[in-house]
């Protein structure tokens, strides 16, 4: 079975912006592609991210952003209650950001790993799995 990485908004950001990690995550995107791993990424922090480019470039760059990542192997999860609530509970217990908390979801209920160098993330000490880059 796959090992299953889960990006975060900086990690994507990070290999957009070919800064510091877009080695590791371009690495990524191969082995993915290749089958050896999955990546997946919530509505939620794929927003973040489109939020983020839009800002410090323009919403057309943000718009080819969503359409480079949807013809990857990213597999995009749309937010359902189920996986709010869980980010709304780690959000009570925890001073990450609620978008965070999406990664924290999704990385927990695919028992996978979170890939970022969000360094909100080591807050949760040992609660999940995390890559840094």
């Amino acid at each position: 079975m796959a090992t299953t990485k889960i990006l975060d908004a900086y990690a994507l950001i990070a290999f957009l912006e070919d800064s510091a990690g877009a080695d590791q995550i371009r690495n990524l995107f191969l082995r993915a592609e290749e089958g050896n791993i999955k990546l997946a990424i919530t509505s939620v922090n794929l927003g973040e991210a489109w939020y983020a480019i839009a800002q410090t470039s323009s919403a057309d760059s943000a718009n080819s952003l969503i359409q480079r990542i949807e013809g990857m192997s990213i597999e995009i999860v749309d937010v359902d209650w189920s996986l709010a609530h869980q980010a709304a509970l780690y959000k009570t217990k925890n001073k990450i950001s609620y978008a965070n908390c999406f990664t924290v979801a999704l990385a927990r209920s695919r028992k996978g790993e979170i890939v970022t160098g969000d360094q909100q993330f080591k807050r949760l000490g040992e609660d999940v799995k995390v890559t840094w880059i």
